[in-house]
């Protein structure tokens, strides 16, 4: 089985980016029953279809497909983490739902040339396709579901801020949406990481707003030292049920620092801790990008180079999340 995934909302300067994946009965079934699937041969690129088409293909796809799901990404973590690593969160937020579905499928075909699960275990089952949303029928699902609910967003957006014309041009840079951002000024729904609008950002931003020490400190009490220390114990715990012996806690080279060190038999494990009070931004294992993840190899080269005596062992990457209640959420090794 193919899943498909295709993304929408790369270039816009504003709303959200939406990834669609999708799975469908096979071309075999569809043939053999052309009357219920005759939605599956209407199958295209969504670019290709008008409006009130997708709108239709959308119910027919979301009742006929085996298993259907949008990662969507907002406009404020697109400027956190960056587009590029915006596709891959996004991406992985649409597999998830499709994974907890437990429908099965053997091979990941993303429209495109750009591999958003690299660095995952999914990574193995991937292939690229330029215009695959035009070759494809699982990706073209993808490109349709992804399109309509972006599309409905954004038609919502033009109710909630009006004069934007965000029903007419969702989001994109035309000469109409340039003009109003011009004369109305940036929402929050504005990607200011985003040149053009990042000027605009920049010229109506002369005031300045300074925060004191006390701003800085979470409602809990706890500082944010206090509260990774926190997260730390709660996996330190985690791991020694495992078997693990905790080796070294915070270990620093001059450009990282590695949260928990453990040893279990022949394997050492080096494990990023993550905290987050909630999910609003994104789930903490989601934020360790490719830079992050060169950095923590280079801390294990550090670090076994200074402790010879682990050498031998079999060295893993893993990363750990754990939630506003410190009970720990999911603990993962990023190298197999």
């Amino acid at each position: 089985m193919i899943l498909g995934i295709d993304e929408v909302g790369r270039g816009p300067y504003a709303g959200p980016l939406v990834i669609g994946a999708c799975i469908l009965p096979s071309a075999e079934i569809a043939e053999r029953e052309p009357e219920k699937y005759a939605w599956f041969f209407q199958l295209t690129d969504s670019k290709k279809l008008t409006a009130a088409k997708r709108e239709s293909l959308y119910d027919k796809i979301k009742q006929g497909a085996l298993a259907s799901a949008t990662g969507w990404v907002t406009s404020t973590e697109i400027d956190e983490i960056g587009i590029s690593e915006s596709l891959r969160l996004a991406c992985r937020r649409a597999v998830r739902q499709i994974q907890e579905a437990k429908v099965p499928f053997s091979e990941i075909i993303i429209d495109g040339t750009m591999n958003f699960l690299v660095g995952t275990p999914l990574e193995k089952y991937v292939s690229t396709l330029k215009k695959g949303d035009l070759l494809v029928k699982e990706i073209s699902a993808a490109s349709i579901i992804a399109k309509v609910e972006r599309d409905r967003y954004m038609i919502a957006l033009s109710k909630k801020y009006p004069g934007y014309g965000f029903e007419k041009h969702m989001g994109y840079g035309t000469g109409l949406h340039q003009k109003m951002m011009e004369e109305l000024g940036l929402t929050p729904e504005h990607r200011k990481s985003f040149r053009p609008v990042q000027e605009i950002w920049m010229r109506g931003n002369e005031e300045k707003k300074t925060y004191s020490a006390s701003d800085l400190k979470p409602k809990n009490g706890l500082t944010t030292s206090e509260l990774g220390s926190r997260g730390e114990s709660v996996v330190s715990d985690y791991l020694e049920k495992l078997g693990h012996e905790i080796l070294f806690r915070n270990f620093k080279t001059k450009q990282y620092e590695i949260d928990l060190v453990s040893k279990n038999n022949d394997q050492i494990y080096f494990t990023e801790v993550k905290y987050r009070k909630n999910n609003q931004y994104g789930e903490p294992l989601e934020f360790i990008d490719q830079k992050k993840h060169k950095q923590m190899e280079f801390a294990v080269k550090a670090f076994l180079h200074t402790h010879a005596e682990f050498s031998r062992l079999i060295p893993h990457l893993a990363v750990a999340s754990v939630n506003g209640d410190f009970v720990l959420d999911e603990w993962f090794l990023l190298t197999e």
